[in-house]
């Protein structure tokens, strides 16, 4: 049988079916990972280690200069992994998006952001689904992996390999298997977290378990890419809403004179009917504040309200105006303005053990402060610079020398010295973990 060129119509060239691969010998062989982001490069890596070749696919030639410095954010044994293989006899590093016929697998992981306005920017998956399917060949798996719309895998997989002469589930197989990564937690690594997959039809979801299986503990399949892709959705949406309500409780603890901190750590003594989640000064990184918006995004083109859901996004994305509204009433209280105060953050990447600036609170609240005439710096051990419009802001190398009016506490990253805030007089902190220092606010 001969394999159609990428953009060749398939219709005619097939006199057969390609049957039923068997699952372990498919699993075995080479894999290819569209996106090299926080989720497309550990997963490359498990699959080395799992013994795949590994083909990674990524459209940003920075990107895998990048990789094959090893200047990129990961684990440290996710580091060893890389340094390993980095050899290039069973990993190969390419944009040209032809490699992807050499695969009997290919994986899709690129992100799924959401605009200014909360309105899903499917541009990079669309991208990486239409060139997925312009190289496939008969045999192949296809793996959607990036959280988006119930009903994605079958837009812009399924009914574009169709349009080529390819039957899913006979000449190709498709599923949705919904990314699990936590970025810089070691303890919730991918060979520690079971995986969810939906296939296309029983040989899809077969082949895609047996390949999963691979680089996790467990696989649990259901029925459908839908069922996958709304799992994904409820796991975050279930965070958001937590969270959306952590914020608020301890904004009504500070009103009754207490610390919230103790009480949930009382709470989550019950061992049935709670689970513990911590306020903070907003939340950031490429899930929570983004995922829930697609099945909001969804749901309003169907005319279908979800009042709880959408109010938990929107005390979300105004959690870091209520940040900036504290500075101003603990400034106030000395008898100071906004404008003019020199304000430090520490820490601003979006959560601690990363370097990752996307969708970080600390950005919106840098950017309301200096809006109000306020002189912001910052101190953060992994982000060493950051773009506030035309300007460019560095990490204060001696922080403790400064003579700031206020600090605000935002993100703490492990082995970060803070004993020098136990002298001064204006600590806000937003993290709600330093009750040790006298002069600390909460918000």
């Amino acid at each position: 049988m001969r394999f159609p060129t990428p953009t060749e119509p398939v219709d005619g060239i097939l006199s057969s079916r390609v049957g039923s691969p068997d699952p372990e010998r498919h699993a075995q062989a080479t894999v290819a990972v569209v996106g090299l982001g926080y989720v497309g490069l550990p997963t490359a890596l498990a699959l080395l280690a799992a013994g795949n070749e590994v083909i990674g696919l990524d459209v940003s030639s920075a990107r895998l200069e990048a990789i094959r410095r090893r200047e990129v954010d990961l684990l440290p044994s996710d580091h060893e992994r890389l340094a390993e293989h980095l050899d290039g006899r069973i990993l190969t590093l390419t944009d040209d998006p032809a490699e992807l016929a050499r695969a009997a697998t290919v994986i899709i992981c690129v992100p799924t952001p959401v605009d200014r306005h909360q309105v899903p920017d499917l541009t990079a998956m669309a991208g990486a689904c239409a060139t997925a399917v312009a190289h496939a060949v008969p045999g192949q798996l296809l793996v959607l992996t990036s959280t988006t719309y119930v009903g994605t895998t079958g837009d812009l997989l399924v009914k574009p390999l169709a349009a080529r002469g390819l039957v899913v589930g006979e000449d190709v197989f498709v599923a949705f298997s919904p990314e699990r990564i936590d970025p810089g937690n070691a303890h919730h690594t991918q060979d520690s977290t079971p995986r969810v997959v939906g296939g296309a039809g029983a040989l899809s979801a077969g082949l895609a378990a047996a390949v999963l299986r691979r680089t996790a503990p467990s696989v649990h399949e259901l029925s459908s890419p839908e069922d996958a892709e709304m799992t994904k959705l409820w796991e975050n949406t279930f965070r958001a809403v937590n969270i959306a309500l952590a914020n608020e409780f301890a904004e009504d603890c500070r009103g009754l004179g207490l610390d919230p901190l103790p009480i949930i750590g009382a709470a989550a003594t019950k061992p049935y009917g709670f689970m513990p989640f911590y306020p903070g000064p907003g939340v950031g990184g490429h899930c929570i504040p983004c995922d829930p918006h697609y099945l909001l995004w969804q749901l309003r083109a169907k005319r279908i309200s979800s009042p709880l859901i959408d109010a938990a996004m929107t005390a979300i994305a105004t959690r870091p105006r209520k940040v900036v509204g504290r500075v101003r009433e603990l400034l106030s209280e000395r008898s100071l303005s906004v404008s003019g105060a020199r304000i430090l953050v520490i820490g601003v990447a979006y959560k601690p053990g990363v370097a990752d600036l996307r969708e970080s609170p600390a950005l919106e609240i840098i950017e309301e402060l200096a809006a109000e005439g306020a002189k912001v710096g910052f101190v953060d051990a992994l982000v060493p610079s950051l773009r506030l419009g035309d300007e460019v802001l560095r990490s204060e190398s001696a922080p403790e020398r400064g003579d700031w009016d206020l600090v605000l506490v935002h993100t703490v990253h492990a082995g970060t010295d803070l004993g020098w805030l136990a002298d001064h007089s204006n600590v806000l902190d937003a993290t709600y973990r330093l009750d040790s220092f006298p002069a600390r606010a909460i918000l």
